[in-house]
């Protein structure tokens, strides 16, 4: 059996023709599965009834299995996905005026390791399937009431969709291009290239593929103004140093949907924070059409760091301001349920060398970290 949660419209289309079937049925069971959000096949009513039993004898469609949901009080709702083998991601919904943003899972768990983050120290079990990835935003929008009344309004309970939870997603790259590929369908999610945006530590032979297959905006993971601070905070700067980064988020603006990357900068108390650290990354991106989306770390047990003051954030970023350049500091959003940026946990069962042992068990008490 087959799970279609798994299948993008070109899968669809190959599944479909496999099965002698006509390249429109496919298209109509797309838009049944992620246009509607019906998961039975059986109500699937201008599907004829043969294919109906011939789907149902070859095929399922199962989301990752929903097994918490938290509301803070300024409205941020935090969900929990059970992934199997005793790892679960999350994903966080937050709500604004203008806008809706699903923060989605990638990964369970992650390698990279970076020094500040807690996902990172969890450890690393597996990449999420396409399904798993697609199956947070399918099940989240049911649990929103966004399947509800369709008819009845144009508007989108979730409008914007940022891959930057658990996991580092251009680690996971064949996934993730299909699960940005049914995020942008018309026939399944119809999210516009400038509202999905792909958060990255600076994978750069992925950054190019990602450029080339399926452009949507870019966020890079930076936290640092030069080589040597950045080896500390960011190993893969070890291998993907700032000049070959930087290289890379020009080449991606040659087909970016946005005219510029958004460099995110976590700020850690006597770390990176210092006004020559701001100068310096106005020299580092000076050739970059870029803004700077300042974070406000959030500690973590075991973390020997501390958040930057409200004060001197606000100085760096009025530095960067003053070189001509873009910068927002992030609101703190739902952290009465740890779901701010830098909260999530999960559960991850490690693979790596780092661990052996099941780290977090209690995932909705949520001291992780995302970039």
């Amino acid at each position: 059996m087959v799970n279609l949660l798994d299948f993008d419209a070109a899968a669809f289309t190959a599944f479909f023709a496999d099965h002698c079937e006509k390249p429109f049925r496919a298209r109509q069971v797309l838009r049944w599965l992620h246009h509607a959000g019906e998961h039975d096949f059986d109500r699937m009513t201008d599907i004829a009834r043969g294919l109906r039993e011939k789907l149902k004898a070859v095929a399922v469609i199962v989301p990752p299995k929903l097994v918490a949901d938290r509301l803070a009080g300024d409205g941020t709702r935090k969900f929990l996905f059970d992934v199997g083998g005793g790892n679960a991601v999350e994903a966080v919904f937050i709500p604004e005026d203008d806008r809706g943003t699903l923060c989605i899972s990638t990964q369970a768990g992650c390698a990279l390791d970076c020094s500040f983050c807690s996902t990172g120290k969890q450890g690393f079990s597996r990449n999420l399937t396409v399904a798993e990835i697609v199956g947070q935003l399918w099940q989240t929008r049911h649990a929103l009431g966004g399947y509800r009344d369709q008819s009845q309004s144009n508007e989108r309970v979730i409008s914007n969709v940022v891959l930057m939870g658990m996991g580092e997603p251009l680690a996971n790259l064949a996934n993730t291009l299909t699960a940005l590929r049914l995020m942008l369908d018309d026939n399944a999610y119809g999210l516009s290239r400038r509202r999905v945006t792909v958060s990255t530590s600076g994978l750069v032979p992925a950054i190019d593929r990602l450029r080339d297959e399926c452009p949507v905006a870019l966020a890079v993971s930076l936290h640092a103004p030069n080589d040597r601070l950045r080896d500390q905070l960011v190993p893969i700067n070890r291998k993907y140093p700032l000049a070959t980064l930087l290289s890379a988020c020009q080449r991606y603006l040659t087909k970016a949907p946005r005219d510029f990357v958004t460099f995110e900068y976590v700020m850690i108390d006597g770390v990176n924070d210092a006004p020559e650290h701001a100068r310096e990354l106005l020299t580092l991106t000076r050739r970059i059409p870029c803004k700077f989306n300042l974070i406000p770390f959030n500690p973590f047990p075991g973390s020997a760091y501390r958040r930057s003051s409200a004060s001197r954030t606000r100085q760096f970023a009025d530095l960067l301001i003053a070189g001509g350049v873009v910068t927002t500091i992030r609101k703190t959003r739902g952290d009465d349920i740890a779901a701010a940026c830098g909260q999530l946990a999960g559960q991850v069962q490690d693979k790596t060398a780092r661990r052996g042992r099941t780290i977090w068990p209690l995932a909705l008490e949520g001291q992780g970290v995302v970039r």
